[in-house]
């Protein structure tokens, strides 16, 4: 199993930042590689990636959300198997530090050799600093679900 963290200050309040990690159809605007995501129930999501020209759909489940604190999820069904957890830690009353861990395992020998070179860690680190883009030049996010599991 590989595992990558990386983190991001944005310059929004934890609940703007929270409230716009809960929009998961809109991640395909910040993720890397992340064609569509479907929002099937509050805690069931259908993702379709494509990364390199490899396509794979699967979905993930939402194990734990708190609001303005954390969304953690593993896959269930599909071609990749993975989990990880999101954190959002106020810094001040208008910066939010969000921290995003994943574990994955990777799947032959190309995505063992990507990992190895690092690419996850680097796309990780892009799309965090894509969704810092996205959220700061909002100042508001998109919507939000503040329900707990």
């Amino acid at each position: 199993m590989s595992h990558v963290e990386e983190y991001v200050e944005v310059n929004v309040p934890v609940r703007t930042a929270y409230n716009q990690w809960t929009q998961f159809e809109d991640f395909p605007v910040f993720m890397e590689g992340v064609e569509r995501i479907y929002q099937r129930t509050d805690t069931l999501t259908h993702w379709v990636t494509n990364v390199n020209g490899v396509q794979r759909e699967f979905d993930a489940q939402i194990t734990e959300q708190l609001p303005d604190r954390r969304v953690a999820w593993m896959t269930v069904d599909g071609e990749a198997r993975q989990a990880g957890l999101v954190t959002f830690q106020p810094i001040d009353a208008t910066t939010t530090k969000v921290v995003l861990h994943m574990n994955w395992v990777p799947d032959g020998l190309a995505e063992s050799a990507a990992d190895k070179l690092g690419f996850v860690k680097r796309q990780v680190a892009g799309d965090l600093k894509r969704f810092k883009l996205f959220i700061e030049s909002r100042g508001v996010e998109t919507g939000a679900w503040r329900g707990e599991v």
